[in-house]
This record gives C-alpha cells, structure tokens and sequence, in this order.
C-alpha cells in the first residue's frame, strides 16, 4: 500500500466523529498530512543525517558517489535551488544544502553587512535553518498540490493510475543542510546551546572550526588564530552532547582547520610530556633560546627537550608559529579531530589544487583510513588564473613552448581560446569528480555562490531597464527565459502559495469559497 493510501486509511477513523466533525473530509487530511510530513524540525534532522550516513557509506564504496552543495542565503534560494535540481536531474539525490557563517554575517545580520568574524547574533543561524526547512517544505506542499489538483481532474482511469504513481513516488525537497557555526560564539557551553538551537531547527550536520572564537576571521584572510586541540576538542564535545540529548543520534560533526593559512596563537597547549599533544601543538611555534643577551622583562619561557627557550610574541600579545608548517599542523589537526568524535574534516586551502590536498589527505588516512574531507569551492579563488597557472607550470615541466604566454597575465581574455586555456577549463570541469578520487574529498560546496549570481542578475537588469532596452531589458532577459526555461516562479503566485491557498479555501469554506485563480487571474496567460 502506498503511503497516501495508508494516509487514508488512518483519516477515515475521522468517520467515527462525524457528529462532531461532519464537515471534515478524511480525504483532505490525508492530502494535508502528506503536504506536511516533516512536522518540526527534529523530525528533519532525524531524517537528513540518515540520508548523510547513508552517502557518506556510499562514498567508501565508490568515489564517483560524492555530495555536492551550493551555499544559500534565504529560504527562496535554497527552494528554487532544489526545486531547479529536480527538474534538471530528477532526483536531488547526493544534493545538500550549505549555510555559509560568511553569508549570514554579510547579509542576515540586524546590523547590516559585517565581515566574517563571528560579530553576528547568535541566533541569526538556527533563523535561516528554520526558513530555509520551510520553504522546502512549501516546495513539498506546492507540488504534492499540483498533483492533487491534477488527480481531481483526469478524465479517466489509466490518467488517475499515473498521477497516483507520481503522488507515490514522490521526493522530497528536504534535503541534510551542513550548517556553519562558526568557531563556536564562546566557550563550550555556549557552543552546546547554540548548536541545540541549530539542531531543533532542522540541521544534521554542523560545522565547527578551530579559530579563537573572538579573534575569528574568513579562512580566506589573514590573521586567523587557532586554540589548542585541547580547547576544540570540548567544543566537539559539546556538539556531540547536543545532538545526543536531542536524540539526533546519527549527528554529523565537520571539523574544520584553518591551521595552514593561521600562523598565530592565542594560547600555549598545557604538556605533561614530552611527545604528547600539547608538546606537538607547542612544537611548531617559533622560539628562541633563551641568552643573557635576549632575554627581556616579561618574556615567557618553556622547557623544550631540556633547552630554556622563548615564543616569538608579537604586540598583539599572539605567539607565532614557524613559517611552513601548516600542512603539518593541518594533518595533526584533522586527525586528531577525527579520533575524538569528528565525521569529517575541513581543511581551508589557499588555492585549489589536487596535488595540495591529497598529499594532505594522504597522510591523514595512514592514521585514518576511512577519512573524508568537506571541500570549499571558493569564490576567493581565482578558478581561472589558478589553473591556467598549474597547466603553465606542467607544460613547463613537460618542457613545452610556452613562447606565447605570459604567467602572470593568464586571465587576459587573449588567451581564453588557447590551448592552455581550453586545458585548464577542462580541469575546472572535472575537478570535483578528480579531487573525490584523488584527494577523499566526500563533500563539495561554493560557501557563497548565491551571494554574486544575485548581484550578478540585479546588474545585469538594471543595466538594460533603466537603459536603452527598457522594460524589453526585463521581458527578453528575465521573463522570456523564464517561460522557454520553465522557470517555476515565472507564476509567481503560485510559487507563494496562491493555489494551495484555494486548495484549502475549497476545504474549509465548500462551495463558499472566494478562490484566486479564475479567469481573471492574469497568472492564466503563462
């Protein structure tokens, strides 16, 4: 039995009340229940970190099964996002959706735009959670909609056997989110409420990253500071505890680390002895023996292998670590996050390139076989130059002519139809499935695409309306791709719901009902 018909049966039990509830149609509520399967938000975080389990064992089994997400700044963005998907591919399957902290700091702040340095509130992430979870859920409720309309109307039996099967088979938009929480907002108790906060929302999984969590800054930008593991490894605790206690018991936790391009600490590790893990976090700072002759009033000292040597402290009061060890310190980072309760690693890269992060990844899964990284697909880096850039410097390798260009002017457009360029684009092309093969990358996201394509199409019509083109700006680049494309909100008001408000007008009200969509709704002429 299909689970609307199992729907149906339950709500006839609603004929045992029919004195009381004589204008209900059992009918209706089986419809509305199924409009409405995910009824809070731990009903959606249950149900999404199963499907992530379920991928990310997938992936063990074979690297061309990797996961994909675009970042989303609003609820409609995330909707038209998966609802754009199933069209496109049918399936939203291995299709997740990113919360980038970036975003909600530069556009869902009440303090208007700020950088990415955890000056947002608190609560700003569990809000889009919420809203984003609704919004899919109208996508649920607007399709299964469509359909019921459908089922009502088809004038005979084997159309009705078709619409059923559609109604049966029918996917959700909800899909696991991978929400940012930044470098905590605090200490661990406060990790702990928010991630609650998060995880009542809707998410299943959370990432966290090993910044001091008042000196946080974009992994993009200089003068990242990380803790002690010590110090992130509470905060997973915390994590962990949270979504325990919510019964969330399939929780994903992305630890993140942004140790290669962080040269500064706030903190010294504590040691107890020599080789463990506060010795190798203190291992790699930059010291000093300690002389007659450089030694200041104020200067703290440590014991390292019997030898009295000094940090490199700067004004700020940070202390450094030696220049190059930040592949190092990213390999112990992600290891030792993955042996104390972390499902998958982040390793915030300067660039994108393969060889970088598998000689990381390698080293990691000597330790850790099975482990599996988060990769940001930035917008910070330049795609192009990058990989013009390391085609350039293969060629070289190779000892080919490389006479016609000039590296540090790879982006000029003169060279976009050239061998080289048409290389590098390729590689663009198959990066995602390369570095899922090469480099154990599970999971490939743009933290915030969104955040230019709206900038990008705002531009693009405002340059033709308020131009020479006018509202044709509008018409032939907006309106008419939509309509050719099927575009689903080109009905605008049936993407906000006008229909389904009819739906249950005719529920509630019968024959009484005042509907919107008649003949004078000029949504008709789409």
């Amino acid at each position: 039995m299909s689970k609307f018909e199992s729907l149906k049966g339950e709500t006839n039990n609603i004929g045992q009340l029919k004195d009381l509830w004589k204008n209900i149609n059992p009918e209706y509520v089986a419809r509305m229940r199924l409009q409405n399967e995910f009824k809070t938000g731990l009903d959606i975080a249950k149900y999404t970190a199963s499907i992530m389990r379920k991928d990310m064992d997938e992936y063990d089994n074979d690297t061309s099964k990797y996961t994909q997400s675009l970042g989303c700044w609003h609820g409609f963005i995330g909707q038209q996002k998966l609802i754009s998907i199933k069209k496109h591919f049918g399936s939203n399957k291995r299709k997740y959706l990113y919360l980038s902290g970036w975003m909600i700091a530069a556009l869902r702040s009440q303090f208007g735009p700020l950088p990415d340095q955890s000056m947002h509130e608190k609560t700003s992430v569990a809000s889009l959670i919420n809203e984003l979870y609704t919004f899919l859920k109208q996508a649920d409720a607007r399709e299964l909609g469509g359909l019921f309309r459908e089922l009502d109307s088809a004038s005979d039996d084997k159309i009705k056997q078709v619409v059923k099967d559609k109604i049966d088979n029918f996917e959700t938009h909800i899909v696991p989110i991978i929400a940012d929480i930044d470098a905590g907002f605090g200490n661990e108790e406060a990790t702990y409420l928010m991630a609650k906060q998060m995880i009542e929302a809707g998410a299943c999984a959370i990432q966290i990253e090993n910044q001091v969590s008042d000196e946080k800054q974009c992994g993009h930008q200089d003068g990242k500071v990380t803790v002690p593991h010590a110090e992130f490894l509470a905060k997973i605790n915390a994590v962990r505890y949270a979504f325990l206690e919510l019964g969330v018991d399939d929780g994903i936790i992305v630890a993140r680390t942004d140790s290669l391009g962080a040269g500064l600490t706030a903190r010294l590790a504590i040691t107890n002895e020599e080789g463990d893990l506060g010795d190798q976090y203190n291992s790699f700072l930059d010291v000093e023996e300690i002389s007659d002759n450089n030694m200041k009033h104020g200067d703290v000292m440590m014991n390292r292998k019997g030898k009295i040597v000094k940090p490199k402290r700067l004004p700020s009061n940070l202390y450094q670590f030696k220049k190059g060890t930040g592949e190092a310190r990213c390999i112990l980072d992600s290891i030792t996050s993955l042996q104390n309760g972390a499902d998958l690693i982040w390793i915030e890269t300067e660039k994108p390139h393969i060889g970088q992060i598998a000689s990381m990844m390698n080293e990691i899964k000597k330790v850790i076989p099975n482990a599996k990284l988060v990769y940001n697909n930035s917008p910070s880096f330049n795609w192009t130059l990058n990989f013009r850039q390391q085609v350039f410097d293969q060629m070289d390798k190779n000892g080919d002519d490389l006479s016609q260009y000039d590296r540090d002017d790879l982006m000029n457009e003169k060279y976009d139809n050239s061998d080289l360029a048409i290389i590098a684009d390729d590689k663009i092309r198959t990066f995602q499935s390369d570095a899922s093969k090469e480099a154990g990358i599970f999971h490939h996201l743009i933290t915030l695409p969104t955040y230019h394509t709206a900038a990008l199409s705002t531009d693009n019509l405002a340059k033709e309306y308020f131009g020479s083109e006018g509202m044709l700006g509008y018409v032939a680049n907006v309106q008419r791709k939509e309509i050719r494309e099927g575009i689903a909100c080109v009905k605008h008001q049936n993407m906000s719901g006008s229909d389904m408000g009819d739906d249950h007008k005719e529920y509630f009200a019968g024959e009484a009902a005042l509907k919107a969509a008649g003949k004078d709704n000029t949504m008709n002429q789409f």
